[in-house]
């Protein structure tokens, strides 16, 4: 079976988007839109997973439309479907399906539940532990070829993979599901904190001054990113120059990415000079570049009801594909005749 190639990603509506989503997501979709067919799913099923994802239902809806607006406002076709998760049910049905797949070895070698669950795994919820399958789900019911993930997704792209190919096999059905590729993006994909160069960017970072949030007005990112951690020293001249220093490191790939110029081409441009000067120049592109991510984003969600339209659409369009692929599932296993 020969699988036309699309892509499939997504974001999790738990607190605001910030410019590490940005640059290491949102403006690598809208560039891959015009490559190949894609999929955008705000994932608010894999959202309840956790303590602070439950028991706030109006907070998660709030949530939800504020990062579908993310995505229209950073540039995202309406023509691809945009759509919640939860508003397709196949991805729920597959899950199961792919749970009586999957192995209890294969789920307790996945470090990202280990970092969440911290030393008391006993009280996580069980959907924390089979997180990695629903993602499998996300990929597998649209038969997705293409998967963006950064370093901390590799590993659960890499069991969506074992997964397909255990059914393939298990249910003699050779090519059913594809092995879905990685797809790496470029500069800056790894966006680190403001205050510690060597910590990611975070939504869940206890200190707001540790991210600028796409909601984030022109005064407070200026503000954020005078108030960045940096060290003594002058800007390097070289990488070479910029080992051990993180944070300088951290906000020279900040600018590559928002100027879209290599990171050779702007520590030449920056190359001795103090911080100061520098943290200006990079307060104004930051300011230029998502301003009007912003202003959009207020704009999308003075009408809820246009973007809840707009999920409700997607999910319509998305479920042509899904329902289709899971009937197909259903008959394998033996649910259908």
């Amino acid at each position: 079976m020969s699988h036309k190639q699309l892509v499939l990603s997504g974001m999790q509506p738990t607190n605001t988007l910030h410019l590490g989503n940005y640059l290491g997501a949102l403006k690598n979709w809208v560039k891959m839109q015009q490559q190949m067919d894609c999929l955008f799913c705000v994932v608010d099923m894999h959202a309840i997973t956790a303590d602070a994802g439950y028991a706030k239902p109006q907070e998660l809806v709030r949530s939800i439309r504020e990062v579908a607006a993310a995505y229209i406002a950073a540039g995202v076709d309406i023509k691809t479907p945009i759509f919640n998760q939860s508003r397709v049910p196949e991805h729920a049905e597959l899950a199961w399906v792919l749970n009586c797949v999957a192995r209890l070895g294969w789920m307790d070698r996945m470090t990202q539940f280990k970092e969440k669950s911290g030393k008391h795994k006993e009280r996580a919820s069980v959907g924390l532990y089979t997180y990695p399958v629903l993602m499998a789900a996300d990929i597998l019911v649209y038969r997705a070829t293409h998967v963006p993930v950064g370093e901390d997704q590799k590993q659960h792209l890499e069991l969506a993979r074992d997964i397909a190919g255990k059914f393939n096999n298990d249910y003699n059905v050779p090519d059913f599901f594809p092995q879905p590729e990685p797809v790496i993006t470029g500069a800056a994909t790894r966006v680190m904190s403001l205050r510690d160069g060597t910590k990611k960017m975070s939504k869940s970072d206890e200190s707001d001054m540790s991210r600028i949030n796409l909601t984030d007005d022109a005064d407070t990112i200026a503000n954020k990113i005078k108030r960045a951690k940096t060290d003594p020293l002058p800007l390097p001249a070289s990488k070479e120059e910029m080992k051990g220093r993180p944070e300088a490191e951290n906000l020279l790939n900040i600018y590559a990415a928002l100027a879209d110029k290599e990171l050779d081409s702007v520590i030449a441009q920056f190359a001795g000079q103090q911080f100061s000067g520098f943290k200006t120049a990079l307060a104004e592109l930051t300011v230029s570049e998502l301003e009007p991510v912003n202003r959009k984003m207020r704009e999308l969600l003075s009408d809820p009801a246009e973007i809840d339209r707009i999920l409700q659409t997607g999910a319509a369009r998305a479920r042509a594909i899904a329902t289709p692929i899971m009937d197909e599932v259903k008959k394998t296993v033996g649910f259908l005749p």
